[in-house]
């Protein structure tokens, strides 16, 4: 049987999202979102409807998503199975390609363009944002999706194999599609949200470290210690902060969602981003991934 080392199955798994990035057909997450959404047609009970109810229902359908994919890839257990797994857990290449579309219609002026481009990666109403606006609601959405689709996964798999980075881009997903407080999913998606809460609880801020790292570290950790409490994620809030103080830039702000305008509690310090700074923000989860790699051949060491 072929043996790799954790750490030249992780760098395989990142070489191969960098080479290939994500499939453009047939992608797994893409079914798992349709199995997602049908689930919850079937077993949802109104909305929002009895709380015990459609907790319980919710909770279900989690479970009769998440196990069965998990108990496989962790009962057949073999090493380029695991690689295989991590790339498709894996954003990164595609989380630039997104971001990268945006900055560069936005630095040459065609603000409506980069409009539509953000409007693909983001949930908030895009169609009146300035250009500070889209800028940092890509900004945003980079420093988010850094740790929800690349370290995240990163830290599972080091955890548990290819079978933790299934489990954690499984669990993000249906956060992604339930774990919102709108009357439709605000108990339905109450058992996701959770769930995903506590498995990106130590990634979320492994993140918000790599970050102040690579940046102006003390800005990076003086926003995390006096700005992340007031986000409403208790881990976006670390990320977000982390990110922008360590860019040097402002986020949050009112953002407009479903119709309605939500003022967010500002994160960072500094102007607001512009096209440069979302290819800034890129370029900070892109070296993160790279320290990661190198930061693990000590812990393989000790654990040898």
């Amino acid at each position: 049987m072929i043996v790799l080392p954790p750490v030249a199955a992780a760098l395989a798994g990142v070489l191969l999202d960098r080479l290939l990035g994500e499939p453009r057909r047939f992608h797994p997450l893409v079914g798992f979102g349709r199995m997602a959404a049908a689930a919850e047609s079937l077993l949802r009970r109104g909305a929002p409807g009895r709380p015990l109810g459609n907790r319980l229902r919710g909770f279900i359908a989690w479970f009769a998503l998440v196990a069965p994919w998990v108990a496989l890839t962790a009962w057949f257990v073999h090493p380029l199975l695991d690689v295989l797994l991590l790339w498709l857990a894996l954003g990164g290449s595609s989380l630039a390609e997104h971001a990268r579309a945006i900055a560069a219609p936005l630095a040459a002026g065609d603000l409506k363009t980069a409009r539509e481009a953000v409007g693909r990666i983001v949930s908030r109403d895009t169609t009146q944002l300035d250009e500070a606006g889209v800028a940092t609601a890509a900004v945003e959405s980079v420093l988010e999706n850094g740790n929800d689709a690349v370290f995240g996964a990163l830290f599972w798999f080091c955890v548990a194999g290819g079978a933790g980075a299934v489990l954690f881009r499984l669990v993000n997903t249906l956060d992604a599609m339930w774990g919102y407080k709108d009357a439709r999913r605000v108990y339905f998606g109450w058992a996701a949200a959770r769930i995903d809460d506590i498995l990106n609880f130590i990634p979320a801020r492994l993140t918000a470290l790599t970050y102040a790292l690579l940046g102006d570290a003390r800005n990076a950790f003086d926003c995390w210690r006096t700005q992340a409490r007031a986000w409403s994620s208790p881990n976006a809030g670390p990320v977000m902060a982390a990110g922008a103080g360590a860019l040097k830039v402002s986020l949050g702000g009112t953002a407009r969602y479903h119709g309605r305008d939500e003022d967010r509690p500002v994160l960072g310090n500094g102007p607001a981003p512009s096209a440069d700074d979302i290819e800034r923000a890129v370029q900070l989860v892109e070296r993160g991934v790279w320290y990661w790699l190198v930061a693990l051949v000590p812990w393989v060491l000790l654990h040898a």
